[in-house]
């Protein structure tokens, strides 16, 4: 079976920020790394599926929300991953920015909290979804397109 690249990246030198994981064709994949992979502190289900709903309304609502294709989490509850139709890295870096701290400062109800939108809305809390956008945001805040390789 081939390999696919994600294995090829060396995940102990993986820390918080926001990676360029792989770029097909106008798709670029990001990494958006939340936790320092393999150290036991993960994203809970709750933490991880309330940011979910926050980021992809507001990121889908953004100026660059047409060149959204998706936004989810990772199977390791490590962060998530951001796939763009749009190439501009210092701008997606800047969108990444701008849509947590808008997630951090809204003040309204969660986004498809209810039985009829979603399959598990009572695991969804606003404060849980802030409070992950406040750590990521704090990790990644002076951050720039320069850090958004891997190393190997």
């Amino acid at each position: 079976m081939k390999r696919i690249a994600s294995f090829d990246v060396d995940h102990r030198t993986i820390t918080e920020g926001m990676y360029i994981s792989r770029i097909d064709g106008d798709v670029v994949t990001y990494d958006l790394r939340m936790k320092k992979p393999n150290q036991g502190d993960l994203l809970s289900n709750s933490e991880m599926h309330s940011l979910e709903h926050m980021f992809a309304t507001v990121v889908r609502n953004s100026a660059l929300g047409d060149k959204v294709i998706y936004f989810g989490p990772m199977g390791c509850q490590t962060g998530f991953y951001l796939l763009m139709r749009h190439d501009n890295h210092q701008e997606n870096l800047a969108l990444v920015k701008d849509v947590l701290r808008k997630v951090m400062d809204y003040d309204g109800e969660m986004p498809g909290n209810s039985e009829i939108e979603c399959g598990n809305y009572r695991s969804l809390s606003m404060p849980l979804a802030k409070e992950a956008a406040r750590r990521y945001y704090e990790a990644i805040k002076d951050k720039t397109v320069e850090d958004m390789r891997y190393t190997k």
